[in-house]
This record gives structure tokens, C-alpha cells and sequence, in this order.
């Protein structure tokens, strides 16, 4: 009998990466219930404008869109609800020690293509405007050198 290929389906959050200078990245469990995590393995989640909160030594993630679909309806209040992730003792104390520093936790990305549905996570110092124009500078002399090429 063959094996099933798991569906490889990420959500990024691409807009982390352009606000945030981002440093270690972990991946943690998120805490779902069954709509949720059949809507995320379709692809009907967003994390743009999310992040990780600590509310009692515990991980949340906060203002993570997860949308419905036509076969199953997820309440509206639900859709952006908090929800737990899980993580080891040590990461948590890490993760509270770099935002007493200063620093953002933020989603970058939610995997699921397992068993079980991942969320990584990164530390991330905030981006000036003037880094961000440097960014998209660096972005377009790259597509240019590659237009080019071919």
C-alpha cells in the first residue's frame, strides 16, 4: 500500500520579514480545534499584522486570521480568536527574556504539512523607514541583474 505525500502547504508572512530585522526562529504547536485546522490545511489562514503575546508564562498567538470555507463555517468572533501555542519551558523563558529587551515576537510562518499543524515563529527588532528603502532597493537591483541574465 502506498504512503501518502503530505500536503506541503505554508502560510508565510512575508510582511515580518520587510518590517523586522529577524533573528532565531523556533517552531511551536498551536492549540486548534477541528474547523481550524481544516480551514489552515486548505489555506484559508493569514498571518499579516499577527504576533506572539505572553500572558502567564504561556505563548499566545494573537490577530491570526483563519477563514471559512463553503463546506464549514467558522464563526466570525472565532476567526481571530487567541490561541495557545506550545512550546518547552526553556523556549518560553528565552522567548520572555528577549521581549523584556525590547523585542517582537512574530509568527512567520504556519506549517502543515505534518501530522500535526507548526507555527514558526522568529525574535525581531523593528526596521527604520530608511532600512526598509534599502530593502526594497537591494529587491529591485536583484530582479534587475536577474531580468539580464535571461
Amino acid at each position: 500500500m502506498k504512503k501518502k505525500k503530505p500536503n506541503l502547504k505554508t502560510i508565510k508572512n512575508k510582511r515580518a520579514a520587510f518590517d523586522y530585522h529577524l533573528e532565531d526562529s523556533l517552531v511551536v504547536g498551536i492549540e486548534l480545534n477541528g474547523r481550524e485546522t481544516k480551514a489552515l490545511r486548505l489555506g484559508h489562514g493569514q498571518l499579516v499584522g499577527s504576533f506572539v503575546n505572553i500572558k502567564n508564562n504561556e505563548l499566545f498567538l494573537v490577530n491570526c486570521l483563519i477563514s471559512t470555507s463553503n463546506t464549514m463555517q467558522i464563526p466570525e468572533s472565532e476567526q481571530t480568536r487567541d490561541r495557545k501555542l506550545l512550546a518547552k519551558r526553556k523556549e518560553i523563558d528565552s522567548l520572555v527574556d528577549a521581549k523584556k529587551q525590547g523585542r517582537s515576537i512574530l509568527p512567520t510562518e504556519i506549517l502543515t504539512g505534518g501530522r500535526f499543524i507548526k507555527v514558526r515563529i522568529a525574535i525581531g527588532k523593528g526596521k527604520k523607514k530608511y532600512d526598509k528603502r534599502q530593502t526594497l532597493k537591494a529587491k529591485d537591483e536583484n530582479k534587475r541583474i536577474r531580468s539580464e541574465v535571461v
